[in-house]
């Protein structure tokens, strides 16, 4: 099959996220989902996850399926519905929480069942760091015990990271200890300031660029893929960095919340993602293909005409445009300007700079 392009994005998300369920052992500061220690009652039955799973091949083309949280190990049904959805010839990826019960029984079941991918999230390049993320001493140990049995089992290996305030000066010290632990890919997530992570700090629009850098930097050197999540204007860095026009490079694909990107809750309410929590629709009432093709906030979000402010008129729109999360996050509006992205469009103006921020001409 041809790779998926962003012609793709009207008709067909490149990834559909699945919140199986909000209860985890966890209490990390930054959950989105501010996950709790019960199982919702509402949550979708095993029998409405599967209808979901055989309606994702309904779009002209099947999404990569992820199965997130909460913690996915706290359904029961886990190992039944990842069959299940390979019997649909889906692909598969699971973001378990690094906890007791993701023993080596459980990860053999994964390969039996057929899972493509595991994801474990590391937020520091040492214990400290990491655990004090997390809130649970020896997290950052068992994490890495966690990748290495699943290497054990042949399972392809991807690392998650939030980048904060308390560890963005361990960009470099995570890639090397990720070099180490033969992963396929390193995500790099930038916080939104939604759930629990109201309370955590940002970095500052200027400590982006920062990052950005050390990140292409490190994808000079290391032979796993690196790849930002609610950060597109990485790809803005990147453009301008190969002293291009504003393209795409490598394996980018240039998704976007709503743009690419389908989330469907615990109880089945469909978002443009998970850190988007405008409601489009709930599942089974809605058919999920109608919501991401039809909905009127998804088709918004893949027009990079309707974005506003400096995004509106910023020349990397077409493959940047912003998060729509943080955007929506900070000042209600999800096509508003991104808030965190220091560079000033060729179209931008003083003028129009002041009008957004509603100040008046001196």
């Amino acid at each position: 099959m041809a790779p998926y392009t962003e012609h793709d994005f009207p008709t067909s998300p490149l990834i559909v996220f699945y919140e199986m369920t909000r209860a985890c052992n966890l209490l990390c500061v930054h959950c989105r989902a501010d996950a709790q220690r019960q199982r919702h009652p509402d949550e979708l039955t095993t029998q409405q996850a599967k209808e979901l799973f055989q309606q994702l091949n309904d779009f002209p083309r099947a999404p990569l399926l992820v199965l997130t949280g909460g913690d996915p190990f706290k359904r029961p049904d886990l190992f039944q519905l990842i069959a299940w959805a390979r019997s649909l010839n889906l692909d598969v990826a699971l973001s378990p929480s690094a906890t007791p019960l993701v023993t080596d029984q459980a990860i053999a079941n994964l390969k039996r069942a057929g899972l493509h991918r595991i994801s474990m999230s590391l937020d520091g390049a040492d214990a400290p760091t990491h655990d004090g993320f997390r809130r649970v001493p020896g997290s950052f140990q068992r994490t890495l015990h966690i990748i290495a049995q699943c290497h054990a089992h042949g399972l392809p290996m991807q690392v998650n990271t939030t980048i904060t305030r308390h560890n963005f000066q361990q960009v470099d010290a995570m890639a090397e200890l990720l070099a180490g632990l033969d992963i396929l890919l390193w995500s790099v997530f930038f916080l939104i300031p939604t759930g629990r992570a109201l309370a955590q700090p940002r970095i500052d629009p200027a400590d982006y660029e920062v990052v950005f850098e050390k990140l292409w930097q490190q994808t000079t050197r290391q032979t796993y893929g690196i790849k930002t999540t609610e950060a597109p204007h990485y790809r803005r860095y990147l453009s301008i960095k190969s002293g291009a026009a504003p393209r795409l490079t490598g394996r980018q694909v240039g998704t976007n919340d709503g743009k690419g990107v389908m989330f469907v809750s615990h109880v089945g309410e469909i978002f443009p993602s998970g850190f988007l929590p405008i409601h489009c629709g709930r599942f089974p009432r809605d058919s999920v293909v109608d919501v991401y093709q039809n909905h009127p906030l998804f088709r918004d979000l893949r027009n990079p005409d309707a974005l506003r402010g400096k995004c509106g008129v910023c020349e990397f729109r077409p493959i940047c445009g912003g998060s729509r999360s943080r955007a929506y996050a900070v000042s209600g509006d999800p096509l508003a300007a991104e808030p965190d992205c220091v560079y000033l469009p060729q179209g931008w103006t003083e003028g129009a700079a002041r009008a957004e921020h509603h100040q008046p001409a001196v």
